[in-house]
């Protein structure tokens, strides 16, 4: 029997996907492990950047927030001001499973193909899964950007940020981490407290700190700054408000919009954890690599002098770029079919590519809805709109209720 909707993952986007599925009575399998990317590709001890109103997942009423959680277990919480730390973030994300998505499978997506009528999915415990529909919600785990001159050295000497979530076996050892975002100061302050030797090498001159102003503001600052789940201003604001209006625009603004909006920019709390602790090579770039004496060798270039840097390891906290060529489970053949930009989906105003029923969501999205989809806070307007896009195809094609395994919710 053919199912209707498959997801595959299981992020914010994903469980909040799920849940709004559910609740529309709709027949679908959600595959995936719970909150992976943030249970063991961030680094364990960070916090997250975007303030707590901004760091829900999603259920159709708004019935259990962070907020809601945080309450529940007498943690700390405030909706601005107060970092939320990761390990907060993921229990929370692990009882909105619990409470709205008991019937995922923690099971990989190892193959999806294009049959009639549909899709065939393969997991990684051997089942084959037929679907008219499928949801890619795997967030950013394959998608971790190397520079190239540091992707052919040997992963024992060089590695990606999201490849670390325990940082202790750096204890001793003299550690680089490259770039000058929220990654790299949070993994090297980070580093520095689990007693490495860090230095950080930035080819930014400066490092752009957020800077946090307090609510509430004077009347003339909101309107003139309106403040939104990306964070302070006008075009913040229009990016989460208006993603269909962003859809809308033309494709060469779209793309510089997301590739220059919300740059690299560690949280404002990071700052007095970082200044003075350890050696900081602003304004340089990396001319040469290599590994000699187990030890990798760093040329560097900075403000016309160069310099040499050794250290045991290097982790290149270099962001993510969206390349669905990288997304293994999609079948050459069918990725051949789904039209790209910059090998990025491009997507219809209801997230399905050009390959009719496969539809991609969270980060894959940025480019067709803005920059607020490569953010958690981004899975609220997706999982509305979606379901109730799915929802809509339901009714007009006549399919069949789901089983009860579909919509035991939070009654149970």
């Amino acid at each position: 029997m053919i199912l209707d909707i498959a997801v595959i993952g299981a992020g914010p986007y994903g469980l909040s996907i799920a849940a709004h599925l559910a609740h529309n009575g709709l027949s679908f399998r959600i595959f995936g492990s719970p909150m992976q990317v943030w249970r063991k590709h961030m680094p364990k001890g960070m916090h997250l950047k975007s303030e707590g109103f901004a760091s829900s997942l999603y259920d159709p009423g708004s019935s259990f927030t962070l907020r809601d959680y945080c309450e529940e277990k007498g943690l700390p919480y405030a909706n601005m001001g107060l970092p939320v730390p990761l390990e907060t973030f993921v229990a929370y994300g692990l009882e909105f499973q619990r409470r709205f998505v008991p019937m995922l499978e923690e099971t990989d997506i190892v193959s999806v193909d294009r049959i009639d009528g549909g899709f065939e999915l393969r997991t990684a415990d051997g089942q084959t899964v037929q679907a008219r529909r499928v949801i890619v919600a795997t967030g950013i785990t394959s998608f971790g950007h190397i520079p190239p001159l540091l992707s052919c050295l040997p992963r024992e000497f060089v590695t990606h940020s999201s490849e670390h979530h325990e940082l202790s076996r750096f204890s001793g050892k003299e550690v680089a981490v490259l770039g000058a975002g929220a990654s790299a100061l949070d993994i090297a302050a980070l580093l520095h407290e689990a007693g490495a030797h860090v230095q950080l090498v930035a080819r930014r001159g400066q490092i752009g700190f957020h800077t946090f102003q307090k609510e509430p503001r004077p009347l003339w600052q909101r309107l003139r700054n309106p403040r939104s789940g990306l964070g302070i201003g006008w075009r913040s604001r229009l990016c989460t408000d208006l993603p269909l209006l962003f859809h809308r625009m033309p494709e060469e603004f779209r793309l510089r919009v997301v590739r220059n909006h919300l740059g690299p920019a560690p949280g404002w709390f990071i700052r007095d954890r970082v200044a003075g602790k350890f050696p900081m090579h602003l304004g340089a770039t990396i001319e040469r690599a290599k590994i000699h004496d187990s030890m990798v060798h760093l040329a560097l270039s900075q403000h016309g002098s160069t310099s040499e840097l050794m250290v045991d390891h290097l982790i290149a906290a270099t962001g993510y770029r969206v390349s669905i060529s990288k997304l293994s489970f999609l079948v050459p053949s069918l990725l051949g079919k789904i039209h790209t930009v910059e090998d990025t989906p491009v997507l219809s105003s209801r997230f399905e590519s050009s390959v009719k029923g496969l539809y991609f969501v969270g980060v894959a999205s940025a480019n067709s809805f803005g920059p607020m989809a490569r953010f958690a806070f981004g899975a609220g307007f997706t999982a509305r709109s979606l379901s109730r896009h799915l929802a809509a195809q339901a009714r007009a094609s006549g399919l069949p209720q789901p089983s009860a395994r579909n919509i035991g919710l939070a009654a149970d």
